[in-house]
């Protein structure tokens, strides 16, 4: 069994009892992968793996899909993973516009839904590409779902549309925090304008401002900071949307707050301050 939790300031696996874990619940995509090596990347499946999920709750997934590059983990469908694009998903409709293929869990589950007309997905790297064509992942959804699919081969930070898109989720990162990426996607949305955005690791990029502003981690001050970043940005009215936000802070932001920021007792972990004092 693997152990996918963080490596630190997380739980003490050796305490956990799997057996009472609750279990996440089957993802009927999982089963279109199988494993292959395309260039630089590697797609590997793994039984079972002791899990925190995005929202803090440990859990136990099964039959994980998890794709590498150069021995490093880009994407899985761990539960942190599809927990931190699944709000995205729930706001799609129309046309929506992914950046970054990866596995292609969000296109295709967003493909799955009947109100989703078409779903457009930007990647730039060709082996990604050439791994979905071994795959085939989309031609292989039920009712003719894939159908609605078009990748484009493109760098995300240069695409533009022919046409209105309703909603725009940007994944193109490896780490779930980075600099600069309230920035880059308003860039993104400055060349797409969709009527809504939700990206990988909003609510962390919500958080960090939010405290180096002295705000509190909740509905008004999280929707003051949102206002600021110019976007369009889904999300913030769904049920237990500031909660669910301090936890995945807690459990995620990792020492990597904005330069200044004074971090709240309430957000501080372990994991925090290990990075801290390694600074």
């Amino acid at each position: 069994m693997g152990n996918a939790g963080p490596p630190s300031g997380g739980p003490d696996w050796s305490t956990i009892d799997v057996n009472a874990l609750p279990v996440t619940p089957p993802d009927p995509i999982r089963e279109y992968f199988q494993p292959m090596d395309v260039g630089a990347w590697a797609l590997r499946s793994v039984p079972a793996a002791v899990c925190t999920g995005y929202w803090g709750e440990v859990q136990l997934a099964q039959n994980l899909i998890v794709l590498a590059r150069r021995q490093k983990v880009w994407m899985s469908t761990a539960p942190m993973e599809l927990e931190s694009q699944q709000i995205g998903v729930d706001f799609a409709r129309g046309h929506v516009v992914v950046f970054g293929l990866g596995l292609g869990w969000s296109t295709a589950t967003s493909a799955l839904k009947p109100e989703v007309e078409r779903v457009t997905v930007v990647e730039m790297d060709a082996n990604v590409l050439e791994m979905h064509e071994q795959i085939k992942l989309f031609e292989r959804l039920p009712d003719g779902a894939g159908d609605k699919v078009n990748i484009v081969h493109a760098d995300a930070l240069e695409w533009k549309p022919d046409g209105p898109v309703d909603l725009l989720m940007p994944d193109i990162w490896v780490e779930l925090v980075s600099w600069g990426r309230a920035e880059e996607v308003h860039d993104m949305q400055a060349n797409v304008g969709a009527d809504m955005v939700y990206f990988w690791g909003q609510e962390l990029e919500l958080a960090r401002h939010a405290a180096r502003l002295n705000r509190p981690l909740d509905d008004a001050g999280l929707a003051a900071t949102a206002a600021e970043f110019d976007l369009p940005l889904v999300g913030l009215d769904t049920p237990g949307y500031a909660a669910r936000t301090r936890a995945a802070t807690r459990e995620w932001m990792k020492g990597r707050w904005l330069e200044g920021t004074a971090i709240p007792d309430d957000l501080r972990s372990a994991a925090d301050d290990a990075m801290l004092s390694q600074s």
